[in-house]
Formats: structure tokens, sequence, C-alpha cells
């Protein structure tokens, strides 16, 4: 099983999509999903973008793993 987590697009270069994790940015191939812009939230999986995640579903998600292990 795979855990991703989402992260936020802040620069497209014509394929090529960089993400912000907030920790770290890394580059992605965005070929696959049509319609990316800056601002996007976006799963990536072995260097592709996979899917777009609404912003509010994105946040929740965040949340969740900034506060993940504070309650063990």
């Amino acid at each position: 099983m795979c855990l991703a987590i989402p992260g936020k697009i802040i620069e497209i270069k014509g394929s090529t999509a960089v993400i912000d994790y907030g920790f770290e940015k890394r580059e992605a191939n965005a070929s696959l999903i049509d319609d990316l812009k800056v601002g996007d939230f976006v799963i990536v999986n072995a260097g592709f973008v996979m899917d777009k995640v609404p912003e509010e579903q994105a946040l929740k998600s965040l949340e969740a793993w900034k506060n993940a292990g504070k309650n063990g």
C-alpha cells in the first residue's frame, strides 16, 4: 500500500510541474492530466501527477498528516 501526500503546483514548465509539499519541492511529469494549473493540489506517484485533489480535501489530508502521531 502506498500513502500519498497532496502537494500544491507552484510552477508548470512544459509537461513538468513543480510540486510544493511544504517541507520540500519536487518535479513531476504532468502529461497524464489535462488542464492542470498553478495552485492545483495533486497526488504524485512514481514521478507522475496521477490526480487532482479538491483543495478542501487536500487541506484536510495535510492537517491529518500534520497531526499524525500527536495523539499517541
